[in-house]
């Protein structure tokens, strides 16, 4: 579940584990696969280039096309998930030398009950989703940046509770900093939004209620995937334990299930997609791009999940989004204000205080985990 310490890895861009390593383990890093911090920081950069990337094409996407011609949301998102099941079972395909659907009978036909493990972080992600609509309708959107934020912190807790991962006072501070700053560079980018304006309709408990709900849904949703996915097999068990491609198999499944049963109950109340529409109506070249990148974004997120961690995934997201707004400036001439450079330069000292602990008089810097 948790990384192990190494030599190699004394500098971690996620948090040490709490298990003391067996004599044999370097051996057992390099049979599970376990990333160097080289590789963790490759991730990272992939991870920033794929979120910046689906931002400006998604924008671009939205904007630069009549109303009548926009494609639906659900109908994308169904697109992606279906592409992103395809992608995985060709992986599976591979990694099992041409055994997908021997690894699919003894996966899922032969233990349905450990499949079905997948569908509760679909599930999570289907409320957390729900939850968003539901804030965003009763918070402004300064309000609703701001809070949402804390999901970088709630999913280090969450981390903390399920995985016994530890972090240090250092990388705690570096977390809250990193949240203050994303929440600076998107409050920066919409300072001058008329939209921001709040409705008489609006409840502020609601909206605050749903997004702290969302923000644990999300840290739950990814930390227990995680656990999933780097769960030894249990002892005097002969089957091999499922590949990161059959988890992400599963869990591209249930959210085509998801996706689809969404499609229809909007299909029925007519608020996605105008009558006569046809499933790929809107489906530009730009959108094709899209749904590759987020498609190939689900699989680069589930090789994060499986080499790094969820905190990982957050701090790709926060810098993802000084970069898609820093190129936003160029290809759309988004103004970039002095609330911008603050929290861009917060940012990418949070992430370099998170991967690089300094020494700090009387171990004040120790790991730690949250008090029971």
């Amino acid at each position: 579940m948790s990384d192990q310490k190494d030599d190699s890895l004394m500098k971690p861009l996620t948090g040490n584990a709490t298990e003391s390593p067996p004599k044999n383990a370097a051996t057992d890093k390099t049979k599970d696969g376990t990333a160097s911090q080289q590789f963790k920081l490759l991730l990272l950069v992939m991870m920033v280039a794929q979120n910046s990337s689906t931002v400006l094409v998604g924008r671009h996407t939205r904007s630069s096309v009549p109303k009548e011609e926009l494609y639906s949301v659900n109908h994308l998102i169904c697109t992606c998930e279906m592409l992103k099941f395809i992608l995985s079972c060709a992986l599976e395909y591979q990694g099992t030398n041409g055994q997908l659907m021997s690894s699919i009978q003894l996966h899922i036909l032969d233990r349905p009950v450990d499949a079905l493990k997948i569908l509760v972080p679909a599930l999570l992600y289907l409320l957390q989703n729900t939850l968003l609509y539901v804030a965003l309708s009763n918070l402004t959107a300064p309000i609703f940046q701001v809070t949402y934020q804390a999901k970088l912190v709630t999913t280090a807790v969450v981390s903390v509770i399920m995985l016994q991962r530890k972090y240090s006072f250092q990388q705690w501070v570096c977390l809250v900093f990193l949240s203050l700053g994303v929440a600076t560079v998107v409050l920066g980018e919409k300072g001058g939004s008329k939209d921001n304006e709040e409705s008489g309709s609006q409840n502020l408990f609601v909206g605050l209620v749903s997004v702290t709900t969302a923000c644990f849904s999300s840290a739950l949703a990814g930390v227990y995937f995680e656990y999933v996915v780097k769960k030894p097999a249990a002892a005097g068990q002969t089957a091999p334990a499922p590949s990161l491609w059959m988890r992400n198999m599963q869990l591209a499944f249930f959210s085509v299930c998801i996706a689809i049963g969404q499609g229809i109950f909007q299909s029925a109340k007519q608020t996605d997609v105008p009558a006569g529409q046809g499933y790929f109506h809107g489906f530009t070249f730009w959108v094709w791009v899209l749904v590759s990148l987020q498609a190939g974004g689900g699989l680069l997120v589930a090789a994060v999940i499986k080499y790094a961690d969820n905190v990982l995934k957050g701090m790709a997201t926060g810098v993802s989004v000084v970069t898609s707004t820093a190129c936003s400036f160029f290809l759309f001439g988004t103004a970039l204000t002095g609330q911008f450079v603050i929290g861009a330069v917060m940012i990418l000292i949070s992430v370099y205080g998170f991967s690089n602990p300094l020494p700090m008089p009387g171990g004040a810097n120790r790991a730690f985990t949250l008090p029971k």
